[in-house]
Protein backbone atom coordinates (compact mmCIF):
# COMPACT_ATOMS: atom_id res chain seq x y z
CA UNK A 1 0.00 0.00 0.00
CA UNK A 2 1.22 3.51 -0.84
CA UNK A 3 3.16 5.14 2.01
CA UNK A 4 1.07 8.29 2.18
CA UNK A 5 0.17 8.49 5.86
CA UNK A 6 -0.79 11.99 6.95
CA UNK A 7 -0.45 13.51 3.47
CA UNK A 8 -2.87 15.89 1.75
CA UNK A 9 -4.32 15.23 -1.70
CA UNK A 10 -5.09 18.65 -3.15
CA UNK A 11 -4.10 17.79 -6.73
CA UNK A 12 -3.16 14.67 -8.66
CA UNK A 13 0.18 16.39 -9.17
CA UNK A 14 0.79 15.77 -5.45
CA UNK A 15 1.25 12.07 -6.30
CA UNK A 16 4.08 10.23 -8.00
CA UNK A 17 3.57 7.62 -10.69
CA UNK A 18 4.43 4.91 -8.18
CA UNK A 19 1.91 6.23 -5.65
CA UNK A 20 -0.88 6.26 -8.23
CA UNK A 21 -0.04 2.71 -9.25
CA UNK A 22 0.00 1.56 -5.63
CA UNK A 23 -3.33 3.26 -4.90
CA UNK A 24 -4.90 1.51 -7.90
CA UNK A 25 -3.47 -1.83 -6.80
CA UNK A 26 -4.86 -1.32 -3.29
CA UNK A 27 -8.25 -0.45 -4.80
CA UNK A 28 -8.19 -3.65 -6.87
CA UNK A 29 -7.41 -5.72 -3.79
CA UNK A 30 -10.09 -4.03 -1.68
CA UNK A 31 -12.68 -4.44 -4.42
CA UNK A 32 -11.92 -8.14 -4.87
CA UNK A 33 -11.83 -8.85 -1.14
CA UNK A 34 -8.17 -9.92 -1.24
CA UNK A 35 -7.36 -7.15 1.23
CA UNK A 36 -9.22 -6.22 4.38
CA UNK A 37 -8.25 -2.98 6.10
CA UNK A 38 -9.57 -1.30 9.22
CA UNK A 39 -9.23 2.30 10.39
CA UNK A 40 -11.31 3.36 13.37
CA UNK A 41 -11.11 7.03 12.46
CA UNK A 42 -13.47 9.94 11.81
CA UNK A 43 -13.88 11.52 8.36
CA UNK A 44 -15.39 14.97 8.03
CA UNK A 45 -17.18 15.94 4.81
CA UNK A 46 -17.31 19.70 4.27
CA UNK A 47 -19.21 20.16 1.00
CA UNK A 48 -20.06 23.61 -0.32
CA UNK A 49 -21.41 22.06 -3.55
CA UNK A 50 -24.07 19.45 -4.25
CA UNK A 51 -22.88 15.86 -4.44
CA UNK A 52 -24.21 12.35 -4.95
CA UNK A 53 -21.38 9.99 -5.89
CA UNK A 54 -18.61 11.75 -3.96
CA UNK A 55 -20.63 12.12 -0.75
CA UNK A 56 -22.04 8.59 -0.77
CA UNK A 57 -18.86 6.84 -1.91
CA UNK A 58 -16.69 8.58 0.69
CA UNK A 59 -19.24 7.80 3.41
CA UNK A 60 -19.60 4.13 2.49
CA UNK A 61 -15.84 3.75 2.08
CA UNK A 62 -15.19 5.13 5.56
CA UNK A 63 -17.91 2.97 7.13
CA UNK A 64 -16.50 -0.12 5.41
CA UNK A 65 -13.08 0.71 6.86
CA UNK A 66 -14.68 0.69 10.31
CA UNK A 67 -14.65 4.44 10.76
CA UNK A 68 -17.28 7.14 11.14
CA UNK A 69 -18.40 10.09 9.02
CA UNK A 70 -19.60 13.54 10.03
CA UNK A 71 -21.41 15.57 7.38
CA UNK A 72 -20.35 19.17 8.02
CA UNK A 73 -23.05 20.97 6.08
CA UNK A 74 -21.74 24.54 5.71
CA UNK A 75 -25.29 25.91 5.97
CA UNK A 76 -25.61 24.75 9.57
CA UNK A 77 -22.08 25.55 10.75
CA UNK A 78 -20.46 28.86 11.63
CA UNK A 79 -18.86 28.89 8.17
CA UNK A 80 -22.19 30.16 6.85
CA UNK A 81 -21.98 33.09 9.27
CA UNK A 82 -18.56 34.19 8.10
CA UNK A 83 -16.17 32.38 10.43
CA UNK A 84 -12.69 32.65 8.86
CA UNK A 85 -11.53 29.51 7.07
CA UNK A 86 -8.37 29.30 9.15
CA UNK A 87 -10.38 29.34 12.38
CA UNK A 88 -12.72 26.57 11.21
CA UNK A 89 -9.73 24.58 9.97
CA UNK A 90 -7.85 24.75 13.27
CA UNK A 91 -10.90 23.64 15.24
CA UNK A 92 -11.76 20.74 12.92
CA UNK A 93 -8.14 19.66 13.15
CA UNK A 94 -8.71 19.00 16.86
CA UNK A 95 -11.82 16.86 16.26
CA UNK A 96 -11.28 14.88 13.06
CA UNK A 97 -8.77 12.41 11.68
CA UNK A 98 -9.23 13.35 8.01
CA UNK A 99 -11.23 15.93 6.05
CA UNK A 100 -12.64 15.86 2.52
CA UNK A 101 -13.68 19.23 1.08
CA UNK A 102 -15.79 20.03 -1.98
CA UNK A 103 -15.71 23.73 -2.73
CA UNK A 104 -15.27 26.37 -5.40
CA UNK A 105 -11.84 27.96 -5.08
CA UNK A 106 -8.67 25.88 -4.87
CA UNK A 107 -7.26 28.57 -2.58
CA UNK A 108 -9.85 27.80 0.10
CA UNK A 109 -8.82 24.14 0.03
CA UNK A 110 -5.17 25.12 0.33
CA UNK A 111 -5.96 27.34 3.31
CA UNK A 112 -7.61 24.43 5.10
CA UNK A 113 -4.54 22.31 4.40
CA UNK A 114 -2.23 25.04 5.70
CA UNK A 115 -4.01 25.34 9.03
CA UNK A 116 -4.56 21.63 9.73
CA UNK A 117 -2.25 18.74 10.50
CA UNK A 118 -4.75 16.07 9.48
CA UNK A 119 -4.93 14.95 5.82
CA UNK A 120 -7.10 17.15 3.59
CA UNK A 121 -8.60 15.65 0.43
CA UNK A 122 -9.79 17.57 -2.61
CA UNK A 123 -13.29 16.18 -3.15
CA UNK A 124 -13.71 18.68 -6.04
CA UNK A 125 -12.81 22.29 -6.65
CA UNK A 126 -13.24 24.44 -9.72
CA UNK A 127 -9.63 23.61 -10.61
CA UNK A 128 -9.44 19.84 -10.09
CA UNK A 129 -11.33 16.62 -9.32
CA UNK A 130 -8.55 14.16 -8.42
CA UNK A 131 -10.69 11.52 -6.69
CA UNK A 132 -12.86 11.16 -9.79
CA UNK A 133 -9.84 10.52 -11.97
CA UNK A 134 -8.41 7.87 -9.63
CA UNK A 135 -11.67 5.97 -10.18
CA UNK A 136 -11.46 6.63 -13.93
CA UNK A 137 -7.95 5.17 -14.12
CA UNK A 138 -9.08 2.14 -12.13
CA UNK A 139 -11.92 1.60 -14.63
CA UNK A 140 -9.61 1.89 -17.64
CA UNK A 141 -7.14 -0.50 -16.02
CA UNK A 142 -9.91 -3.04 -15.42
CA UNK A 143 -11.06 -2.75 -19.04
CA UNK A 144 -7.68 -3.10 -20.74
CA UNK A 145 -5.47 -4.86 -18.19
CA UNK A 146 -3.13 -1.87 -18.00
CA UNK A 147 -2.77 1.83 -18.70
CA UNK A 148 0.54 2.49 -20.43
CA UNK A 149 0.24 3.58 -24.05
CA UNK A 150 -3.55 3.92 -24.14
CA UNK A 151 -5.16 7.10 -25.47
CA UNK A 152 -7.95 8.90 -23.63
CA UNK A 153 -9.89 11.67 -25.37
CA UNK A 154 -11.99 14.07 -23.35
CA UNK A 155 -14.71 16.07 -25.13
CA UNK A 156 -16.26 19.25 -23.75
CA UNK A 157 -15.47 22.06 -21.38
CA UNK A 158 -11.85 22.38 -20.25
CA UNK A 159 -12.94 22.11 -16.62
CA UNK A 160 -11.74 20.53 -13.39
CA UNK A 161 -12.25 17.00 -14.70
CA UNK A 162 -10.25 17.79 -17.83
CA UNK A 163 -7.45 19.18 -15.66
CA UNK A 164 -7.22 16.10 -13.45
CA UNK A 165 -7.46 13.78 -16.45
CA UNK A 166 -4.46 15.46 -18.06
CA UNK A 167 -2.41 15.10 -14.88
CA UNK A 168 -3.57 11.56 -14.15
CA UNK A 169 -2.98 10.26 -17.66
CA UNK A 170 0.47 11.85 -17.78
CA UNK A 171 1.38 10.17 -14.47
CA UNK A 172 0.44 6.66 -15.65
CA UNK A 173 1.82 6.85 -19.18
CA UNK A 174 -1.39 7.40 -21.13
CA UNK A 175 -1.84 9.78 -24.03
CA UNK A 176 -4.51 12.39 -23.39
CA UNK A 177 -6.35 14.60 -25.86
CA UNK A 178 -8.66 17.42 -24.77
CA UNK A 179 -11.13 18.38 -27.51
CA UNK A 180 -12.88 21.62 -26.64
CA UNK A 181 -14.22 24.76 -28.35
CA UNK A 182 -12.18 27.94 -28.62
CA UNK A 183 -12.36 30.00 -25.41
CA UNK A 184 -13.25 26.89 -23.38
CA UNK A 185 -9.79 25.35 -23.29
CA UNK A 186 -8.27 24.05 -20.04
CA UNK A 187 -6.03 26.24 -17.88
CA UNK A 188 -2.70 26.65 -19.74
CA UNK A 189 -0.80 26.27 -16.48
CA UNK A 190 -2.29 22.82 -15.92
CA UNK A 191 -1.59 21.87 -19.55
CA UNK A 192 2.07 22.76 -19.08
CA UNK A 193 2.15 20.92 -15.77
CA UNK A 194 0.80 17.77 -17.43
CA UNK A 195 3.28 18.07 -20.29
CA UNK A 196 6.12 18.38 -17.80
CA UNK A 197 4.96 15.21 -16.04
CA UNK A 198 4.65 13.39 -19.38
CA UNK A 199 8.15 14.61 -20.30
CA UNK A 200 7.69 13.74 -23.95
CA UNK A 201 6.94 10.07 -23.24
CA UNK A 202 3.23 10.50 -23.88
CA UNK A 203 1.06 13.08 -25.65
CA UNK A 204 -0.84 15.88 -23.95
CA UNK A 205 -2.85 17.56 -26.72
CA UNK A 206 -5.50 20.30 -26.69
CA UNK A 207 -7.45 20.60 -29.94
CA UNK A 208 -10.64 22.07 -31.37
CA UNK A 209 -11.15 19.11 -33.73
CA UNK A 210 -13.37 16.47 -32.08
CA UNK A 211 -13.18 13.99 -34.95
CA UNK A 212 -9.39 14.01 -35.12
CA UNK A 213 -9.27 13.70 -31.33
CA UNK A 214 -11.57 10.67 -31.42
CA UNK A 215 -9.65 8.85 -34.14
CA UNK A 216 -8.07 5.69 -32.74
CA UNK A 217 -8.70 6.60 -29.10
CA UNK A 218 -9.20 3.77 -26.62
CA UNK A 219 -11.24 5.82 -24.13
CA UNK A 220 -13.83 8.48 -24.95
CA UNK A 221 -14.77 10.64 -21.97
CA UNK A 222 -17.17 13.52 -21.43
CA UNK A 223 -18.74 15.68 -18.74
CA UNK A 224 -21.65 18.12 -18.63
CA UNK A 225 -21.18 21.24 -20.73
CA UNK A 226 -22.04 23.56 -17.83
CA UNK A 227 -20.50 22.67 -14.49
CA UNK A 228 -21.90 23.56 -11.06
CA UNK A 229 -22.18 27.32 -10.84
CA UNK A 230 -22.47 27.69 -14.64
CA UNK A 231 -26.08 26.58 -15.00
CA UNK A 232 -27.18 30.02 -16.23
CA UNK A 233 -24.91 29.56 -19.26
CA UNK A 234 -26.23 26.09 -20.16
CA UNK A 235 -28.55 27.11 -23.02
CA UNK A 236 -25.98 29.33 -24.74
CA UNK A 237 -23.34 26.60 -24.51
CA UNK A 238 -25.38 23.89 -26.27
CA UNK A 239 -24.82 25.05 -29.89
CA UNK A 240 -21.16 25.76 -29.17
CA UNK A 241 -20.49 22.31 -27.74
CA UNK A 242 -22.78 20.28 -30.03
CA UNK A 243 -19.91 19.06 -32.27
CA UNK A 244 -18.28 17.56 -29.16
CA UNK A 245 -21.20 15.28 -28.28
CA UNK A 246 -20.23 11.63 -27.88
CA UNK A 247 -22.58 9.85 -30.27
CA UNK A 248 -22.41 6.81 -32.54
CA UNK A 249 -20.71 8.81 -35.27
CA UNK A 250 -17.90 10.02 -33.01
CA UNK A 251 -17.58 6.62 -31.36
CA UNK A 252 -17.14 4.96 -34.76
CA UNK A 253 -13.86 6.87 -35.19
CA UNK A 254 -12.37 5.43 -32.00
CA UNK A 255 -10.57 2.11 -31.68
CA UNK A 256 -12.94 -0.89 -32.05
CA UNK A 257 -12.39 -1.88 -28.41
CA UNK A 258 -12.87 1.68 -27.10
CA UNK A 259 -14.82 2.31 -23.92
CA UNK A 260 -16.95 5.33 -22.98
CA UNK A 261 -16.78 7.12 -19.64
CA UNK A 262 -18.80 9.94 -18.06
CA UNK A 263 -18.24 11.28 -14.52
CA UNK A 264 -22.00 11.92 -14.10
CA UNK A 265 -24.56 13.37 -13.75
CA UNK A 266 -25.29 13.01 -17.48
CA UNK A 267 -27.55 15.12 -19.66
CA UNK A 268 -28.65 12.62 -22.29
CA UNK A 269 -29.03 14.26 -25.67
CA UNK A 270 -26.49 16.96 -24.85
CA UNK A 271 -22.90 15.87 -24.14
CA UNK A 272 -23.75 12.20 -24.76
CA UNK A 273 -26.57 10.31 -26.45
CA UNK A 274 -28.75 7.76 -24.67
CA UNK A 275 -27.64 5.12 -27.18
CA UNK A 276 -23.98 5.54 -26.28
CA UNK A 277 -24.29 5.82 -22.49
CA UNK A 278 -26.52 2.75 -22.44
CA UNK A 279 -24.54 0.95 -25.14
CA UNK A 280 -22.20 -2.04 -24.89
CA UNK A 281 -19.07 0.13 -24.90
CA UNK A 282 -20.18 2.21 -21.93
CA UNK A 283 -18.36 1.59 -18.65
CA UNK A 284 -20.08 4.48 -16.90
CA UNK A 285 -21.67 2.41 -14.13
CA UNK A 286 -18.46 0.51 -13.38
CA UNK A 287 -16.76 3.92 -13.30
CA UNK A 288 -19.30 5.22 -10.77
CA UNK A 289 -18.88 2.12 -8.57
CA UNK A 290 -15.12 2.53 -8.66
CA UNK A 291 -15.41 5.86 -6.86
CA UNK A 292 -16.03 3.73 -3.75
CA UNK A 293 -13.04 1.46 -4.21
CA UNK A 294 -10.57 4.16 -5.27
CA UNK A 295 -11.55 6.44 -2.38
CA UNK A 296 -11.43 3.61 0.12
CA UNK A 297 -7.86 2.91 -1.02
CA UNK A 298 -7.04 6.61 -0.69
CA UNK A 299 -8.52 6.88 2.81
CA UNK A 300 -6.74 3.72 3.91
CA UNK A 301 -3.43 5.00 2.56
CA UNK A 302 -3.68 8.46 4.15
CA UNK A 303 -4.82 7.06 7.50
CA UNK A 304 -2.41 4.13 7.58
CA UNK A 305 -5.19 1.53 7.86
CA UNK A 306 -4.10 -2.02 8.70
Amino acid sequence: MAAMIGRDLLSLADLSTTEVQELLQTAVQLKSGQLQLQSNKVLGLLFYKASTRTRVSFSVAMYQLGGQVIDLNPDVTQVSRGEPVQDTARVLDRYLDILAIRTFEQQQLETFAKFTKIPVINALTDLEHPCQVLADLLTVQESFGGLTGLTLTYFGDGNNVAHSLMLGCALVGMNVRIATPVKYEPDPTVVQQAKAIANGKTEVIVTQDPEEAARGATVLYTDVWASMGQEAQADERIPIFQPYQINDSLLSLAAPQAIVLHCLPAHRGEEITSEVIEGKQSKVWDQAENRLHAQKALLASLLGAK
